[in-house]
């Protein structure tokens, strides 16, 4: 399902079948990483699932396409810049094909967006943002798995720093006014994602 949208998404975009093919094997290589957990192909293909919700919402869905394959394209647990390498890297790839410069700057913008998780003047970046956010609000059961996996990421840490670190994010999110933008997922996942993250916060403390 990843790769056949992937491909025919660049199918719009460029003829070059060995271009094509290089791009997804990158990006399957990133995703696939060992060191990897949350940030996976399976966290691509649940961001997948959630936007299809709300495709018709969208107004440029062949941009949210290209962000959710490249937002987490690079990411080392221990760098900060997780982000910015990865909104780069997109517009290096990108720039290959004949994705108009306008729309590859909306995605390196969507993917920055990533990164603080605030309410954006654009609505298809509120619900991509939204769509990363929403595992937050899923049941306990699969909100335990998304954590772990998170926390199998900072392996590196020992528990003193990293759950000082993860209180501090986790606080930060429920000081938020919303942690949804989009009424769809404001409505589909807020009550149950602040139970969520309040209840990871005690099992920290």
């Amino acid at each position: 399902m990843l790769r056949n949208t992937f491909k025919e998404l660049l199918k719009n975009y460029t003829e070059d079948d060995a271009l094509i093919n290089a791009f997804w094997l990158e990006l399957e290589k990133n995703y696939s990483n060992k060191k990897r957990h949350y940030h996976t192909l399976a966290h691509l293909d649940h961001l997948l699932s959630q936007l299809t919700y709300v495709k018709a919402e969208i107004q440029n869905w062949d941009v949210v396409l290209f962000t959710l394959y490249y937002h987490d394209i690079v990411y080392n647990a221990l760098k900060g810049n997780n982000e910015e390498k990865s909104a780069e890297l997109a517009e290096k790839r990108l720039s290959r094909t004949s994705l108009q410069a306008e729309n590859i700057q909306l995605c390196k913008a969507q993917i920055l967006a990533t990164k603080s998780h605030q309410y954006a003047l654009d609505e298809d970046t509120n619900y991509f943002t939204d769509a990363d956010l929403s595992i937050l609000g899923q049941d306990w059961e699969a909100y335990s798995a998304y954590y772990k996996n998170v926390r199998k990421e900072y392996a590196i840490y020992p528990n003193f720093l990293y759950n000082k670190g993860r209180k501090k994010a986790l606080i930060h999110f429920l000081q938020m006014d919303r942690l949804f933008k989009t009424d769809f997922f404001y409505e589909q996942y807020e009550r149950q994602a602040r139970e969520n993250l309040q209840r990871e916060i005690e099992l920290l403390s």
